[in-house]
């Protein structure tokens, strides 16, 4: 890094804003899903014995996020009701004596007036769904976690861009790293000059070819955003599916303001799809010593019982 770097790099900390908000949109159909998802919200489907949208919120509270937005739809309500009191399941359980599970529902409960909810009337697009948190996060940085990403590793993902957002200011994006002939599947990052613990951010790209893509680094569904990035939403033309695309406006913004990514040292399982869903299942119960026992011979035995019908 040239002197002239580190001087640009002081004064971007210097005027660096503690991101205290966190968007989690959770306004999708979940069509994917169907027919569970015809009464249940996606975001509610369990991993092992927590909804989707709980490892979300655990993550950002992890990276310690104050206030978290949740951009909700039609038929979400259960979502608003699960994150509040429930004094009838509470009794029910005080009456069978059951305290550890009254005390793991409360620590679940966020502190009163640290979250807020608000609609989506239609689908038009995540970049749309961003947009409608606007006035809640006002003017200054906040984190988006997309929930259908689960994070799975030994610190959240948000906490790692988090360590990168306060080491270079700016905008900050997760990224792994896919199959190089898998990048038209992905939105795709440029890799620049290492910059902390990740680098700059030469180019964004939606699905590229790969043999035009710039790495094969993807965006995993994990950002930190200066707020003027709602003003480029706001005016932002529909893109790919005739919705209003977030990366089209983060290509926008990248014009003015430097963009910076940071690889996770996990691993995000995409819980929008079946396969993912399944995986992410199989990967937390293992990492769970009260069940991983049994479901680990269970999944030895299946496997085995799949090899003899193959082989036969």
């Amino acid at each position: 890094m040239t002197k002239d770097e580190e001087t640009i790099l002081i004064e971007r900390i210097g005027t660096m804003k503690k991101v205290r908000k966190a968007v989690i949109p959770v306004a999708g159909l979940g069509t994917r899903f169907l027919p569970a998802t015809k009464s249940m919200p996606k975001e509610m489907l369990p991993v092992v014995d927590k909804p989707v949208v709980q490892y979300a919120v655990d993550e950002a509270l992890e990276a310690g996020i104050e206030h978290i937005v949740f951009v909700t739809g039609r038929n979400k309500a259960v979502i608003e009701d699960y994150f509040d009191l429930h004094p009838e399941l509470v009794g029910t359980l005080e009456q069978a004596g059951k305290v550890e599970q009254i005390k793991s529902l409360e620590s679940l409960l966020p502190a009163p007036g640290a979250t807020s909810f608000t609609r989506q009337q239609a689908p038009h697009g995540l970049g749309h769904a961003v947009w409608c948190a606007r006035d809640i996060v006002g003017d200054e940085p906040f984190a988006l976690l997309l929930p259908d990403m689960v994070s799975f590793g030994k610190r959240g993902c948000l906490a790692e861009i988090m360590d990168l957002y306060e080491q270079t200011s700016g905008n900050v994006i997760a990224v792994e790293q896919c199959d190089p002939n898998e990048t038209n599947k992905y939105g795709i990052v440029g890799k620049g000059p290492e910059v902390g613990t990740g680098f700059e951010v030469t180019a964004m790209v939606e699905k590229p070819a790969p043999a035009k893509a710039p790495s094969n680094y993807y965006i995993n569904g994990r950002y930190i955003l200066q707020p003027e990035i709602f003003q480029l939403l706001g005016t932002q033309k529909r893109g790919a599916g005739g919705e209003i695309q977030l990366t089209d406006a983060m290509v926008r913004l990248a014009a003015s303001q430097a963009f910076f990514a940071r690889p996770f040292q996990g691993r995000m399982f995409d819980c929008g799809s079946k396969e993912g869903f399944i995986q992410a299942n199989v990967a937390f119960a293992l990492k769970r010593a009260d069940i991983r026992g049994s479901v680990l011979d269970a999944i030895r035995e299946m496997v085995a019982e799949q090899d003899h019908v193959v082989a036969a």
